[in-house]
């Protein structure tokens, strides 16, 4: 199983979104996504953080907050996502190797194209709720189940 970090960096009204472009057979190809990539052997989850920080954005975390565990599944795949949030970062942005890097008003994100499962935890991430786990079941690239493990709570589409 993969395990992967996603992390969103805040400034001001704004946040940091990759628009996936660049990389061939790209899974996220033409979506806007935060930042982050996979936990490599024999690393932390918070290693992993600062490390794709690091080479996607040339930025440097000061502090961020670890927020939530997000399952994913979609048929033959699965992947546990670490997700994080920041404000707190020096550094100048650079050019991405996997898409183009952009500041986006906090209230245009959801209008952008992104997995129909981001919503389910970008708003509790907005909402600078405390600790929550999410399952997302995708079927074919599409959302077919949504489940907040620790409400309770379940939706399927």
């Amino acid at each position: 199983m993969d395990k992967t970090v996603l992390v969103y960096i805040f400034k001001d009204d704004k946040v940091l979104l990759l628009y996936r472009n660049k990389k061939k057979n790209d899974l996220n190809e033409g979506k806007y996504v935060g930042i982050g990539g996979h936990i490599e052997a024999n690393e932390t989850k918070e290693e992993a953080l600062l490390r794709e920080v690091k080479e996607e954005t040339n930025l440097t975390l000061l502090d961020y907050k670890y927020h939530a565990k997000i399952y994913f599944k979609d048929d033959d795949y699965e992947e546990i996502m670490y997700l994080f949030s920041s404000s707190n970062f020096i550094g100048e942005l650079k050019e991405c190797d996997e898409g183009e890097l952009h500041w986006i008003n906090v209230s245009e994100i959801f209008s952008l194209p992104m997995w129909e499962g981001d919503k389910y935890f970008l708003t509790p991430l907005m909402n600078k709720e405390a600790y929550f786990e999410i399952s997302l079941l995708y079927s074919k690239g599409k959302l077919i189940e949504y489940k907040r493990i620790n409400k309770g709570d379940n939706y399927v589409n």
